[in-house]
């Protein structure tokens, strides 16, 4: 039963949130995909912080891994892709980690790794883009780049919701979701369905959180405008 409650509690979170937005942090599947992998994570981090590996090193080999993987896309080797994808993915992951391990935490590089996650994201998507304008498919063309636009929105959308001071982790399809979608698709080679899933979700995510700002700023906005 408990279990059930926290599992609906997490759904409302992510449909609503708004008072969480003011007092406290949204927990979402990222988060909880952290705290699982901690285990799989901080061992690795530990070698690579033995070599002396900067964890911005490792944020742009990510870049570059992902690049590689967008290569194979392109190429038409699309489950190969897929089961590449979570494991790159994995690897993102790292930097992080190493950055909490070696006490090596700064702004820039919390920064670095944010761009550097929306640059991958497009990147995978680029190497469906030159698979599928090869082959002519105008419907998966227009599908990625509605993906692409959700999933900058998204990302944008919390960013300036959390300049505003508010949390913005709300929303059905946040990267991490995104990332299982694709896997999943590409593992079974049904690309086009998962692109339509995509293409609406992100972009419905998008609205999402902009509802969830109009919901934690209204009551604030209207006290403001009625003042003298």
């Amino acid at each position: 039963m408990r279990s059930k409650e926290k599992w609906l509690e997490f759904l409302r979170g992510q449909m609503q949130g708004s008072g969480e937005a003011k007092s406290g942090q949204t927990v979402t599947l990222t988060d909880l995909a952290r705290k699982w992998t901690v285990g799989i994570l901080e061992p690795v981090a530990h070698l690579i912080g033995r070599m002396g590996v900067s964890p911005n090193v490792v944020t742009l080999t990510g870049v570059v891994l992902n690049l590689g993987v967008a290569w194979i896309l392109a190429q038409g080797y699309i489950r190969i892709g897929g089961l590449l994808v979570p494991l790159v993915a994995l690897f993102d992951a790292l930097d992080g980690a190493l950055a909490r391990l070696t006490g090596k935490r700064t702004r820039f590089g919390a920064f670095l790794d944010s761009t550097m996650d929306r640059f991958s994201e497009a990147i995978l998507y680029l190497g469906l883009l030159f698979f599928y304008t090869r082959h002519g498919a105008r419907q998966e063309i227009l599908l990625i780049y509605a993906t692409i636009v959700g999933s900058l929105m998204v990302s944008y959308a919390r960013a300036r919701a959390e300049g505003l001071g508010l949390d913005c982790k709300v929303g059905l399809l946040t990267r991490l979701e995104r990332v299982v979608v694709l896997t999943i698709a590409l593992v079974l080679d049904q690309v086009s369905i998962a692109l339509w899933v995509l293409a609406i979700l992100t972009n419905f995510t998008a609205l999402q959180r902009m509802y969830h700002v109009w919901r934690a700023t209204h009551d604030e906005d209207e006290g403001g405008a009625a003042d003298p």
